[in-house]
């Protein structure tokens, strides 16, 4: 069998490296900059510690900010036209997933104009050139968009997320500086943080999982562990541990893909505009009691590297229960809700279900599922039963 391994040219890493930005323009020859920031970065000048070393070194920049927390194909399109208006030849993505997935879905569509429907993007689209060169900078520590060659858009009209797989989208540098999520408020800082959770131990049980992704994804979870609550708490020995542990999680879960937690938080985010992070954090665990039994010993391993003790002496029971209730844990522990109660309508479970099951994410599940199974775990996370279920 053979595996494949694609990650970033160049990445940078601690605090400080947004200083490497200035340096990289100026090695590539880049001429100017669109910049893609959402809204709320731009006001509270999150934003402008970068457009500020771009304007040290005398470097041109337009700044685009139409983005939404789960982009839209609106979006995407306005900033298409606005990076064609702009004179740019290349995008530098500040922001958490919506931001980058933005720039990559604006990049590809650039270089590969037959693609200007943004539908067509969906799945493994067959693009032909790589996008526009993008340097990624994350504030938030959770997608690791910035070495992911997925991205994940919103389709308003059908009420739909869908997601694109394409190694062409992925950044050629990535600048992981943990002080640019230093103003991360704590639900954020939470949030994100479960999701790069969610792709660590996704990544490690999908089915495509293998000895190399084993190892990113493992530390990542023992990164993310012992990190998180600090983070939170935004000390910076936390807020640098979240910054290294998302982006490794990002390095192997992009390689083998996810499961359906991601299919399901998916359609949360498109129906009811959730949080991505917090829809994996609640489903996670319920997913994870669901798949156990497909998983052999890799429960043991993720207790192990979430900091459980005396797992060689638990049977196998033991430690798969283990594994859930640290996940649990520290979802408590950073104010995650525990079930879906507040936000999913009963009557919409079946259009999740199904909406779910279609996800591009489903496939890598280690458990082979259906809409019926998928109706069931949405139940459980309300405590209800609904009519399309019985």
């Amino acid at each position: 069998m053979v595996n494949r391994i694609v990650l970033n040219e160049t990445s940078y890493h601690g605090a400080g490296a947004i200083k490497e930005i200035a340096t990289e323009v100026i090695t590539r020859g880049f001429k100017k900059a669109f910049l893609c920031s959402d809204p709320d970065l731009v006001k509270f000048g999150v934003t402008s510690k970068v457009t500020s070393i771009l304007e040290e070194a005398g470097l041109k920049y337009e700044l685009y900010s139409n983005i939404k927390a789960n982009p839209t194909i609106e979006n995407v399109q306005t900033g298409v036209a606005a990076y064609k208006a702009s004179g740019a030849d290349y995008i530098i993505a500040i922001g958490g997933g919506s931001s980058m997935d933005t720039a990559k879905a604006v990049g590809i569509i650039i270089n590969n104009p037959e693609f200007e429907d943004v539908r067509s993007l969906e799945g493994v689209a067959p693009t032909k050139n790589k996008c526009v060169p993008i340097i990624a900078v994350p504030t938030t520590a959770g997608t690791a968009a910035e070495v992911t060659i997925n991205y994940v858009i919103t389709d308003v009209e059908k009420n739909r997320k869908f997601v694109c797989v394409d190694t062409h989208d992925i950044p050629v540098v990535a600048v992981i500086d943990p002080e640019m999520m230093a103003s991360m408020p704590k639900g954020l800082t939470a949030a994100t943080g479960m999701d790069a959770l969610t792709h660590a131990i996704e990544g490690f049980t999908t089915a495509a999982a293998w000895g190399m992704t084993d190892m990113f994804h493992l530390k990542a979870i023992e990164l993310i562990a012992k990190n998180l609550r600090g983070a939170v708490e935004n000390t910076p020995e936390g807020r640098e541990g979240m910054a290294l542990g998302q982006y490794i999680a990002g390095m192997g879960f992009s390689n083998v893909g996810l499961g359906i937690v991601h299919s399901m938080a998916h359609p949360l985010g498109a129906v009811y505009d959730t949080p991505h992070g917090i829809a994996n954090a609640i489903i996670l665990p319920t997913v994870m009691e669901y798949n156990a039994e497909q998983t052999g010993d890799k429960y043991k391993y993720i207790a192990s590297a979430m900091g459980v003790e005396g797992i060689e002496s638990m049977s196998v029971e033991e430690y798969r229960k283990a594994a859930v209730d640290a996940v649990k844990k520290l979802s408590s522990d950073v104010g995650i809700p525990a079930d879906l109660r507040e936000i999913v309508k009963e009557k919409d479970i079946k259009f999740l279900s199904e909406s779910a099951y279609a996800d591009a994410c489903r496939a890598g599940n280690p458990k082979e599922t259906c809409v019926e199974d998928i109706v069931k775990l949405y139940e459980s996370l309300m405590q209800v039963e609904c009519e399309y279920s019985k």
